[in-house]
C-alpha cells in the first residue's frame, strides 16, 4: 500500500468533491418540488457550490504551503462532510444554497492540496501513471454524478445525495492519517495568507457569476446586473494591482509567462465551461422534455464517464513519450466536436441522438483532465506546487461556474425568442421552460390545446439546447487552435526555470520526470 494507499485515499476526496459539483443536477426538479424555487435559485444550488471552491481554492493552495498539505486536506474533509449534512437537512432554498457554499469551502481545501500531494508523493513514471488515475477519477466523477444522484433521488429522498458524503468522508480521512505522510510546513515567518487577495479574488469571481445569473431574469441593464458587474471588475483590477506589488502574493502573476503553465489554465477552464457548462440543460431536457426518470437521466450520460475515465487511464501510461502540447490541442478539439454534434436536436428527437456526441467529449476531457494537470504542475519548481495546484483547480471550477451561469443566461434568451410568437410573456415561459417548468407549463393550458403546446415547448427546448451545445462546441475548438498556438514556441523544451526543481526533482538536480516535462 506504499504506493496505491496515498493515492486511494487523494481520489477518494478528489471523487467526492468532485462528484458533488454534477450529483445535484437530476436532482434539481426533486429539490424544486419539495422546496419551491426558481432558475436562478436552481443555477445557485449548481453553481454556487462550484464558485465558493473557486474562490477559496487559491487561499487554500497557500494555507496547505504554508501549514502543511495534509492538514489542509483533513480539515477539507471535515468542513465538507458536516457542510453535507447540514444541506441534507435544508428547510429551504436559501440554507440549502448557504450550505452548498460552506461545502465549497471544505471542497476548495480538498481540491487545492490533491495535485501537490501527487507531486511530492510520486516521480517518475509513477507520477505519470497516479496522474492519469487522478484523471480517471476526476472526468469520471463529473459525468457518474448524474447517474448516483439519479439512483438516490429515486431510491430515497434527493437529500441523501447530501448524506451519502458522511461515511465516504470519515473513510478518506482514516485513509489519510495513515497512509499519506506529514507534509513539510514553509519556515519563513515573513509569509502569511493574503487576506486581501482571498477576498478581493471571492468578490470578483462571486460577482461576474452573480451577473451573469441574474442577467436572464432581470436584463443586462438593470441595477441588478450592473452593479455587481462593475463591483466584480473593480475588484478584479484591485486584485491583479495587490498581487503585483505584494511581496508574497495569493497568486503569482510571472507564473502565467510560462506558456505550458497558461496552456493548462486555459485548457481545463475551456473544457470544463464547453462540456460540463451545458450539461444541467441537457438533463433538464431529459427529464423534463423526454421524460426519464433521475435515473434515466444519468445512464443516458454514461458513456461520457466510461470515456473518459478509459482515456485519462490509457493516457497516464503512455504520457511521458507523447507531447502535453498536442494532448491539450487533441482533447479540446475531441470535447469541442463531440459537444457541437449534440447541438442538431428537433422536436421529435430521442435521447438517444446524444450518446455518440456524449462518448466523443468524454474522450477529450479524459485527455484534458489528463494532460493540463501534467502541464501545471510540471512548469513550476516544488516550492510552488500548493500555488499552481490551487490555481489549476481555480480555473476548472471558474470555467464549470461561468459555464452554468453564461449557457443559462443564453438558454433563456434563445429560448424567449423562440416563444415570442406563440405565448404572451415569452421571458417567464422561456425561465420556467430552461428550468425544466415543462410539465407545469402543459397543465396551465387547456386540454384540447395541449398536444400542439407539448410540441411547441418540445421544438423550443431542442432549438435552446443546440445554440448551447454549438455554441459549447466553437468555444472549445478556439480554445483548442489557442492552445496550439500558445505553446508554439516552448515545444521541445523544459517549462521550469533551468536548475530549478521540478516536481519529480526533489533534489533540485534540474532533471524532472518525463511525465512531468511539457514537450511539442
Amino acid at each position: 500500500m506504499r504506493i496505491w494507499g496515498p493515492l486511494a485515499a487523494i481520489c477518494l476526496g478528489s471523487f467526492m468533491l468532485l462528484i458533488d459539483v454534477t450529483i445535484v443536477l437530476v436532482a434539481l426538479p426533486s429539490m424544486s418540488e419539495s422546496l419551491g424555487s426558481s432558475l436562478s435559485q436552481l443555477q445557485w444550488v449548481a453553481d454556487g457550490y462550484a464558485l465558493a471552491v473557486a474562490a477559496a481554492l487559491l487561499g487554500a493552495g497557500m494555507l496547505a504551503d504554508l501549514h502543511g498539505r495534509r492538514r489542509v486536506y483533513a480539515v477539507g474533509l471535515v468542513v465538507f462532510a458536516l457542510a453535507s449534512v447540514a444541506c441534507a437537512l435544508a428547510p429551504g432554498m436559501g440554507w440549502l444554497i448557504a450550505a452548498r457554499l460552506v461545502q465549497g469551502l471544505g471542497a476548495a481545501a480538498m481540491f487545492a492540496t490533491t495535485l501537490s500531494l501527487i507531486s511530492t508523493l510520486y516521480s517518475g513514471r509513477r507520477l505519470g501513471l497516479a496522474f492519469g488515475v487522478w484523471a480517471a477519477v476526476a472526468s469520471s466523477a463529473a459525468a457518474l454524478g448524474p447517474v448516483l444522484g439519479g439512483l438516490l433521488t429515486e431510491a430515497l429522498d434527493w437529500r441523501w445525495i447530501f448524506y451519502v458524503n458522511v461515511p465516504v468522508t470519515v473513510l478518506a480521512l482514516a485513509m489519510t492519517f495513515r497512509y499519506i505522510p506529514r507534509s513539510p510546513r514553509v519556515r519563513d515567518g515573513a509569509r502569511r495568507l493574503d487576506v486581501p487577495g482571498v477576498v478581493l479574488f471571492a468578490f470578483a469571481a462571486g460577482g461576474f457569476v452573480y451577473a451573469l445569473t441574474e442577467s436572464h431574469a432581470r436584463g443586462w441593464t438593470s441595477a441588478a446586473t450592473l452593479v455587481p458587474l462593475a463591483g466584480a471588475l473593480a475588484a478584479l483590477v484591485v486584485f491583479l494591482a495587490v498581487q503585483r506589488r505584494g511581496t508574497h502574493p495569493l497568486l503569482d502573476l510571472s507564473l502565467f509567462r510560462r506558456p505550458a503553465f497558461t496552456a493548462a489554465m486555459l485548457t481545463i477552464a475551456v473544457g470544463e465551461g464547453a462540456v460540463y457548462g451545458i450539461l444541467p440543460y441537457t438533463s433538464m431536457w431529459l427529464q423534463s422534455v423526454q421524460g426519464l426518470s433521475p435515473v434515466g437521466a444519468g445512464l443516458v450520460i454514461l458513456p461520457h464517464a466510461a470515456a473518459a475515465a478509459l482515456v485519462a487511464v490509457v493516457s497516464g501510461r503512455w504520457m511521458p513519450r507523447p507531447s502535453p502540447r498536442v494532448g491539450a490541442t487533441l482533447g479540446l478539439s475531441l470535447a469541442g466536436l463531440g459537444v457541437a454534434s449534440q447541438g442538431f436536436l428537433g422536436a421529435g428527437s430521442g435521447w438517444p441522438v446524444l450518446v455518440g456526441g456524449l462518448a466523443l467529449s468524454g474522450l477529450g476531457m479524459g485527455l484534458v483532465f489528463q494532460v493540463a494537470a501534467s502541464l501545471a504542475l510540471g512548469s513550476v519548481p516544488p516550492e510552488r506546487a500548493g500555488m499552481a495546484s490551487g490555481t489549476y483547480s481555480t480555473f476548472e471550477q471558474l470555467g464549470y461556474a461561468f459555464g452554468v451561469a453564461a449557457f443559462g443566461t443564453l438558454a433563456v434568451s434563445t429560448m424567449s425568442r423562440s416563444l415570442a410568437d406563440d405565448v404572451a410573456d415569452p421571458d417567464a415561459v422561456a425561465q420556467s421552460l430552461s428550468g425544466g417548468g415543462a410539465d407545469a407549463l402543459l397543465g396551465a393550458v387547456p386540454a384540447g390545446q395541449r398536444a400542439s403546446f407539448e410540441y411547441t415547448l418540445h421544438a423550443v427546448f431542442a432549438t435552446g439546447h443546440n445554440t448551447l451545445a454549438l455554441t459549447a462546441g466553437a468555444v472549445a475548438l478556439a480554445g483548442a487552435g489557442f492552445v496550439l498556438w500558445l505553446t508554439r514556441s516552448s515545444a521541445g523544451r523544459r517549462a521550469e526555470v533551468p536548475g530549478q526543481p521540478g516536481p519529480a526533482d526533489p533534489e533540485g538536480t534540474g532533471k524532472a520526470a518525463t511525465s512531468a516535462v511539457p514537450r511539442g
